[in-house]
Formats: C-alpha cells, sequence, structure tokens
C-alpha cells in the first residue's frame, strides 16, 4: 500500500479540522440564506401533509414596496432618523471615552471594565424590559420640559427621532462598549515618540489631537462605522426585524430581503459621506 505524502496529510488533516465549520455554513447559514430567498418568490403555507409554495414572482417584493406602506416604511423611515442620530453619537462618544480610558489614571482597568461590561449584561430581552419600564433616559429632559421644546420646533418626524433618541440616551451608550475596544486597540497603535516630538515641537493637546491622534485614527473610526451600521439595524428594538416572523414565511422572507438591500445602501451612503469628509480633513491638513 502506497503510503500518503507529508503534505497530503497535512492537507486531510487540515480538510478535517475545518470540515465541522464548512458544514456547519452550509447548514445553519448558507441553506437558510437561500431557502428565504426562494420563499420571497412563493406564497407558503405550512399545511399538514407539507409545505405548499406557489410561485408569485416579485408580487410580494412590488407588495412591500409599492402597495402597503405599512409593513416598511411606517416603521423604516423613523427608524432611519434615529439612525442617523445615534450613529455620530456613538462614534464621537466611543472616540472620546477611549482617549480617557488610555491615559494613566488610578482606576484605569476598572474603569475599562465598566465600560465593556454592559455588552456582556445587555441581551436584547434586558434591553426590551429597560425600555419598557422607561430606563435609560435622561431625567433633565422632562424636568426642563425638553421634549416639547424639541418638538414645537423642528418637523414633526426629525423631532420624534430626536426625543426616541434622548429617552433611552443611556441605553444607547451602553452599546458603545465594543466601539471604545476598538479605539483603544487603535489609540495604542500610535508611537509615543510621536507624541513626545510634539511636545518638544510645542504643540498643545488641541493640536495634538487634530493633528496627530484624529489623523491616526481613521481607520478604525471606519471599522467602528461599519460595525456600528450593522449594530443598529440589527438592534434588538429594530421594528422590521419584528415584523421578520414566521406568520407570512413568503411575506416575511421578501421583507428580509429588501431590508438586507437597504441596510447595504444606508452602509454604503455612510461610507461614502465618511469618504468625502475625511479626503476634505486630509486637503486642509496636508
Amino acid at each position: 500500500m502506497k503510503r500518503l505524502s507529508a503534505k497530503a496529510v497535512r492537507n486531510i488533516e487540515g480538510s478535517l479540522f475545518i470540515a465541522p465549520w464548512v458544514v456547519g455554513f452550509f447548514v445553519f447559514m448558507a441553506f437558510p440564506i437561500f431557502y428565504s430567498l426562494y420563499m420571497s418568490f412563493h406564497r407558503v403555507q405550512v399545511l399538514a401533509t407539507g409545505i405548499e409554495a406557489n410561485f408569485v414572482g416579485f408580487d410580494l417584493y412590488k407588495s412591500i414596496l409599492f402597495e402597503n406602506g405599512s409593513v416598511l416604511y411606517n416603521d423604516l423611515i423613523p427608524f432611519l432618523s434615529e439612525a442617523v442620530i445615534m450613529l455620530p453619537i456613538i462614534i464621537i462618544f466611543s472616540l472620546l471615552i477611549a482617549i480617557i480610558l488610555n491615559q494613566r489614571f488610578p482606576g484605569r482597568l476598572a474603569f475599562r471594565m465598566i465600560f465593556f461590561l454592559p455588552v456582556i449584561f445587555t441581551t436584547g430581552r434586558v434591553i426590551l424590559e429597560f425600555i419598557a419600564q422607561g430606563e435609560g433616559g435622561l431625567d433633565f429632559l422632562s424636568r426642563y420640559n425638553v421634549n416639547s421644546f424639541i418638538a414645537t420646533r423642528l418637523p414633526e418626524l426629525w423631532a420624534n427621532a430626536i426625543i426616541t433618541v434622548l429617552e433611552s440616551f443611556i441605553l444607547i451608550l451602553w452599546y458603545s462598549g465594543v466601539q471604545i475596544l476598538l479605539f483603544l486597540a487603535g489609540r495604542q497603535t500610535i508611537p509615543s515618540s510621536i507624541y513626545e516630538a510634539s511636545r518638544i515641537d510645542g504643540a498643545n493637546p488641541w493640536e495634538t489631537f487634530w493633528k496627530i491622534t484624529l489623523p491616526g485614527m481613521i481607520p478604525f473610526i471606519f471599522l467602528n462605522l461599519i460595525y456600528t451600521v450593522v449594530d443598529l439595524f440589527t438592534f434588538p428594538t429594530n421594528p422590521i426585524i419584528a415584523k421578520v416572523n414566521s406568520s407570512n414565511y413568503g411575506l416575511s422572507s421578501a421583507l428580509a430581503w429588501i431590508y438586507f438591500m437597504i441596510i447595504l445602501a444606508f452602509l454604503g451612503v455612510t461610507l461614502l459621506v465618511f469618504h468625502r469628509i475625511t479626503r476634505s480633513y486630509r486637503v486642509v491638513n496636508s
């Protein structure tokens, strides 16, 4: 019997190690994804004799996009408005906290744990329960009647979006733990020798931030933007995801694919705006 070469043995071993992941991917990821695409073109009924699927083409997509606005637009437009407000809040808050946590001060490790712990504890159900109880808001809003002030001075769509964000402001910041961690890792990639050189040249902290820290963090801002957009669109309070259920498999599948395309479009617009801003910033500082 011919013995296998060392290279062939290594290939077999590697294939065996990766086989569980490949099987799991096709069974639990690829198959459900493509089956949902298949169902989105069919009216699906679950009968006692099995699943009956009748081909309807793009009818379900047309119904969601052009005929029944309550399925998508009534919830999507307010949510997109809230996402536009939450995105810069989370990114800026995370960046500032990461810069602070990178400083040397007593209890730094404890503060890092405090800011990351909500990511571990706040599962979707916990967040929903907090929101249902009215927790996570800012008390001074009702004390100083800020909501009425916003409602009387802004268009209804944006006023409602801002009020909704403010009423769960603390909970939104709780979701900044991963972004803080990424920014903290990114901040530590900037050599301390650059900061020492800037201090020797007489740069103050404000100039150091704009000339050294912020340019060095741009790749991590880019990374956090992608992460935060995806995270926001899978937020526990997301009203679109709540409509993707098992009551109507065909319609839910079509809605899920439309929503997926909207996420890609929103992500593309966000990255385009980010690219324009960073290009202008580089031109100004060059």
